[in-house]
C-alpha cells in the first residue's frame, strides 16, 4: 500500500445529542491526518461512527483527489444489504478499493474485520465511550497490541472506577 493509511473504529449506537460532537472531532482528525501525510483510509462501514467516517473522507476526497477510501466489509451479505441502500451505495461506489474478509457470517467476522484494519494502518482513530465490552474496546485494545498511533475521541459520560462521573466539557 502507498502512502500512510489510517482507520477509524468507534460505537453504531451513540446518543443522539453526541453526533455533532463527533462529526466535528472526526473531521478534525482527518484533517490532522491528511496534513501528516496519510491519503488511505479505512472504514469497515457499520452503522454510526464508521458511515460518519466515511462521509467526512469523501466529502474532502472532492477538494483533495488524493485522498482514497477504502470499504473493509467483514462478509459479502453485509456488502449485498450495503449496496441495496443508496446513501451507502454511493459511499461504496467512490471507493478506491473495497474488501470483503469472508464469504460468510461467522460470529468473529468484525473481529476479522477491526484486526485487518488496524494490521494494515499506521493510524487508529477511536471514537470510544469508555465501554469495557465490545468491539470498540477490543479494538483499541489491538492498535496498543500492535503500537499503531492511537487517537481517541471521547463520548458521553466517561466513568473512572471510584470516580464521581465526569461530563465532557
Amino acid at each position: 500500500m502507498e502512502g500512510k493509511t489510517c482507520c477509524v473504529t468507534g460505537h453504531r449506537d451513540l446518543p443522539q445529542k453526541e453526533i455533532n460532537h463527533v462529526k466535528t472531532a472526526l473531521r478534525r482528525e482527518i484533517d490532522s491526518a491528511v496534513a501528516d501525510g496519510f491519503t488511505r483510509f479505512m472504514s469497515g462501514f457499520a452503522d454510526g461512527v464508521d458511515q460518519y467516517f466515511a462521509e467526512i473522507v469523501l466529502e474532502k476526497k472532492k477538494t483533495n483527489p488524493a485522498l482514497e477510501l477504502i470499504a473493509v466489509i467483514p462478509y459479502q451479505k453485509r456488502l449485498d444489504s450495503l449496496m441495496a441502500k443508496g446513501r451507502t451505495y454511493e459511499m461504496l461506489e467512490a471507493c478506491a478499493d473495497v474488501v470483503v474478509m469472508q464469504e460468510e457470517y461467522h460470529p468473529s467476522v468484525y473481529s476479522h474485520r477491526n484486526r485487518y484494519m488496524v494490521e494494515h494502518s499506521d493510524r487508529v482513530i477511536a471514537v470510544y465511550d469508555g465501554r469495557e465490552k465490545g468491539g470498540t474496546v477490543r479494538t483499541i485494545r489491538f492498535a496498543h497490541q500492535m503500537k499503531k498511533v492511537l487517537r481517541e475521541i471521547p463520548v458521553g459520560e466517561i466513568v473512572l472506577p471510584g470516580q464521581p462521573i465526569a461530563k465532557r466539557k
